[in-house]
């Protein structure tokens, strides 16, 4: 659905107040700190063959997979927002927030507990920030949450509370045993009168666009993309990579496409009613990452008036993009994305095969098409049953290819 509301002017001034360049700055200079945040930009791959057989001037997929040991991009939120709210409670003690993300006020916050629902990736890089910091952590998973991502936020030694319901479900449990203990919440998504950690958790995804500013040597007046695709969730990642590229480029900004599974909704709805809504489907979806059932809020007052679309995908596209990546070709090294960090180019796939929403989109032969893959294979297990082979073989594939494109 076209969003009637997207503007193409210059990046609202009470929007700066959510999300900016320069607190995105401050945000990715603490994070190059973190154990857990690989040094370096994450690779800007540029895939010409897919590009011709989906009739589009360019490809290019940014890889969050090797972002982190964490395996997603979701290793940007967490911990910048559990640095800010620690700075926030004890403003007295003049905290470094260098020294706080290396872990050096471990005494300090031995008795401080922070909790949150997840899907799997944030509550992993939240157990991940409140290991490195000292914290303790309690995640909320649901019933759809797998016992193999289960065991990979228990690694990083988060105690682990199941409930039977979906998402939503687990977020509202979360905000209630935060408060009958004391505890502070550090979720990914905002609801009423929750908006400052959503929001820190937002801005630390502008590191992925400013590298990609960076690595295309963009300048504002000539984006290095026509067309930019993220996936939908809650919103927050993409409010945090559009509302950067909305700032930057103003009012010569990409064209801005959010995709979502067609079972979790919200941000569809949220455009067709105008507001912040509900999913209509079952929110069950293989692309575990953007099974939300509501829109975030805060998220979507950056996105209401700045994506200019908005797609519902099913679980067989998701799956089919992740082959595709898989693949690659003499042209095209092979990506290892998850189920949600594939959504884009199943998105792509989806728009570029029917000629009449290629037209409404503008996507045509000199588009330049912008993708971010959100996650490797965070679940082995089901990465393996999805693609049909394990991400090693992928990742063996793609060394060879690289080694042999520098002979």
């Amino acid at each position: 659905t076209a969003n009637a509301r997207a503007s193409r002017t210059f990046y609202f001034p009470e929007l700066r107040q959510i999300l900016s360049i320069e607190a995105a700055a401050q945000s990715r200079e603490w994070l190059s700190h973190w154990q857990q945040i690989n040094t370096g930009a994450t690779p800007l791959w540029n895939l010409p063959g897919l590009a011709a057989s989906l009739h589009v001037g360019q490809i290019s997929i940014k890889d969050e997979s090797v972002r982190s040991p964490l395996g997603s991009f979701k290793a940007l939120g967490a911990p910048i927002a559990l640095v800010r709210l620690i700075l926030r409670l004890w403003p007295e003690h003049r905290l470094d927030a260098q020294a706080l993300i290396t872990g050096q006020y471990r005494d300090l916050l031995k008795h401080f507990t922070v909790i949150s629902a997840t899907d799997g990736n944030h509550g992993k890089a939240l157990a991940a920030a409140a290991q490195t910091v000292g914290c303790r952590c309690v995640i909320l998973l649901h019933a759809h949450v797998s016992v193999e991502r289960e065991q990979a936020i228990a690694a990083y030694g988060a105690e682990i509370v199941r409930i039977k319901g979906n998402y939503d479900e687990s977020v509202e449990e979360a905000a209630r045993l935060a408060d009958n203990n004391g505890w502070h919440v550090v979720s990914d998504t905002s609801y009423e009168g929750y908006e400052d950690i959503p929001r820190d958790v937002m801005q630390g995804y502008g590191a992925i666009a400013a590298e990609i500013i960076e690595q295309t040597c963009s300048e504002t007046d000539k984006p290095a993309f026509t067309h930019v695709f993220l996936q939908g969730g809650v919103g927050g990642l993409a409010a945090g990579v559009a509302s950067y590229l909305w700032e930057f480029h103003s009012e010569h900004r990409p064209r801005f496409i959010v995709v979502e599974p067609q079972q979790a909704d919200c941000l569809y709805r949220s455009a067709q009613l105008g507001h912040a809504a509900r999913a209509t489907g079952s929110v069950d979806s293989v692309m575990a990452g953007l099974a939300c059932g509501e829109a975030s809020p805060l998220a979507w007052r950056i996105l209401q008036p700045c994506i200019d679309d908005f797609l519902t995908i099913s679980d067989n596209d998701a799956v089919e993009a992740m082959r595709v990546l898989a693949a690659g070709n003499e042209q095209d090294v092979p990506v290892v994305s998850g189920e949600s960090g594939a959504a884009g180019l199943a998105g792509l796939i989806v728009l570029a095969k029917d000629p009449h929403l290629a037209q409404a989109v503008g996507l045509d032969s000199h588009s330049r098409v912008l993708l971010v893959s959100t996650e490797g294979a965070t679940a082995p297990a089901v990465y393996r049953e999805l693609v049909g082979e394990p991400a090693q073989a992928v990742l063996a594939r793609q060394k060879a290819w690289r080694e042999s494109s520098v002979q």
